[in-house]
């Protein structure tokens, strides 16, 4: 099994051009909220509610740590932590070099080649083309047919579906539908019964955290200018 972390970039990057479709702000910090989120589906993290020891809306600690090296990192960086983590703190903190490691792993499994250039023959860049869509076939079919044929779709499919409308690039992802019918349908998925209240809430958290982070630069840019 794949990572939802691997297949979301999987999904975002253009198969032809090999960028990816989010940019360098949305991009990293979604990819560290879909392993925030698989985490909280397997049940060694999960974020706190009202009526705790702990005050609310932060991350912690709830089962054993995974075996998976990228998610253990962050696992271990919960686990760690002197004072609980608010979603957004561990995103930050997780975000580093990750679309860079999670291309080097789908680089290693043979769906994307790394290729190596130059903007303007100055500015080094690397994309990641396309070399085997199979799994991304099998990925889009599924999530095309929850979001336009409206079938319920698995654990994986939806947390994939709610962490790319986090950063509405639901419609890139399925260019040939209708935008605001894939938005609406999106939302009911990530507000919908398809896993238990710990990792909706984790979903719903950790997009939050990921649309603030984005907003950030965004605030800052327009006030110093």
């Amino acid at each position: 099994m794949t990572l939802i972390a691997e297949d979301m970039l999987l999904l975002l990057l253009d198969d032809d051009s090999g960028k990816p479709l989010a940019d360098s702000t949305k991009l990293p910090r979604v990819l560290a909220g879909a392993l925030v989120v698989e985490l909280a589906m397997s049940g060694s993290l999960r974020i706190t509610g009202p009526d705790e020891q702990i005050k609310k809306d932060h991350v912690v600690v709830s089962g054993e740590p995974p075996a998976e090296s990228l998610l253990r990192r962050v696992f271990d960086l919960v686990a760690t932590t002197s004072r609980p983590l608010k979603p957004q703190k561990v995103i930050e903190k997780s975000q580093k070099n990750l679309a860079k490691e999670l291309a080097a792993r789908l680089v290693a499994q043979g769906f994307v080649t790394e290729k190596k250039d130059k903007v303007w023959g100055l500015f080094p860049t690397t994309t990641w083309p396309a070399a085997d869509t199979s799994r991304e076939k099998v990925l889009r079919d599924a999530l095309r047919s929850a979001l336009v044929d409206g079938t319920t779709p698995s654990p994986h499919s939806a947390a994939l579906i709610s962490l790319i409308s986090a950063v509405d690039l639901t419609h890139k992802v399925i260019a040939d539908a209708d935008k605001k019918l894939l938005k609406k349908r999106a939302k009911e998925i990530a507000e919908g019964e398809w896993a238990g209240e710990a990792v909706r809430k984790a979903v719903s958290d950790v997009n939050t955290a990921v649309m603030a982070a984005v907003m950030v630069p965004v605030i800052v840019s327009t006030t110093s200018s």
